[in-house]
């Protein structure tokens, strides 16, 4: 495993980290002892780092988080959180003293701790950038002991581009990975000049690019990767990246021939987006051991060559630019 620095806080964690989204639902059927298992395997490979949501299964993920670091009480686990989709309704007026406090106590709760290493807001209206205030009650939760630093998880890279402004936002969650350039080439060197952290998140576009599914390839109801295509639950980049299933196929067989020999295609990926050094950490999910350990293994794969990174970025000029440049 590598490690790289998070921003300006005191962690260094794990390049190929945990997104513990799966773990709480809304991917299909899943198993709260192959998911501590999963954990646990992710911590014997040197994974410190662990990404998760008060929504994500409503509290399930980060009770899960809480009794892995029960069980591992000698390891250092760095534990990401997220806060703002309790809302019933996404506006920036819910973002108050009284729900932050609300949001904040329940995740502590959840996670047994007195303080949370990393609050993201998650995914916030965009106009939230534009009100200082919010960012200043995050400070007096941070001056109060209830965060250690705080962050945010956007959708846009505008978004990733505003809340940079603000002094004290150590860390920006976005998606990112061989679907979703824009990041790298219009958000990462600032990121770099502000010391900000970044956590690559849908790493492996929903499963499309680990190069598994199919036409056929059939998911259940309660997964999102069915009922989300369209943004129909939440913003459809979450899903696939935002890319058509069927075009996303195409892309990924181009992205197959790439692949340089002795790594699967999901190792291929992962690795691709440490290439770029603003880049602090990605965050696959994985539910059972196996998965964790195919995705751990792709920190210590060496780097590509520029032939490689040029293939990869075609292939999305191809398929991908047109349409992912002017939504996110």
């Amino acid at each position: 495993m590598q490690y790289r620095q998070l921003g300006r806080t005191d962690m260094k964690v794990a390049t190929i980290s945990f997104g513990a989204w799966a773990i709480g639902g809304t991917w299909g059927e899943v198993d709260d002892s192959e998911s501590l298992k999963a954990l646990h395997r992710a911590v014997d490979l040197g994974v410190n780092f662990i990404d998760t949501a008060d929504v994500y299964g409503d509290g399930r993920s980060e009770r899960l988080v809480a009794r892995l670091r029960r069980e591992r009480p000698r390891d250092t686990i760095f534990v990401a959180t997220k806060a703002g989709r309790r809302l019933p309704k996404q506006e920036t007026s819910g973002y108050n003293r009284e729900n932050l406090n609300a949001w904040v106590d329940r995740s502590l709760k959840n996670l047994e701790v007195d303080a949370l290493d990393l609050l993201q807001l998650h995914c916030p209206p965009t106009d939230l950038y534009d009100h200082a205030e919010v960012f200043g009650l995050l400070d007096d939760l941070v001056k109060a002991g209830k965060l250690r630093y705080y962050g945010v998880s956007v959708e846009k890279v505008q978004e990733a581009l505003k809340a940079i402004t603000y002094p004290n936002v150590q860390t920006v969650q976005i998606i990112f990975n061989m679907f979703r350039l824009k990041p790298a080439e219009e958000f990462f060197d600032a990121a770099l000049r502000a010391k900000v952290g970044i956590l690559a998140r849908v790493p492996l576009a929903s499963g499309m690019l680990t190069g598994k599914m199919s036409k056929q390839y059939t998911f259940s109801a309660d997964d999102h990767r069915a009922f989300n295509r369209n943004g129909e639950s939440f913003d459809k980049g979450e899903t696939f990246s935002g890319v058509p299933y069927d075009l996303a196929l195409e892309a990924v067989e181009e992205l197959k021939q790439i692949k340089p020999a002795g790594m699967t295609l999901a190792q291929f990926a992962l690795r691709w987006t440490l290439m770029f050094d603003a880049v602090t950490c990605a965050i696959p999910g994985a539910k059972t051991p196996a998965q964790e350990e195919d995705n751990a293994a792709s920190a210590d794969i060496p780097a590509f060559s520029a032939d490689v990174m040029a293939k990869v970025k075609a292939v999305y000029d191809k398929y991908m630019r047109e349409i992912i440049q002017p939504q996110w």
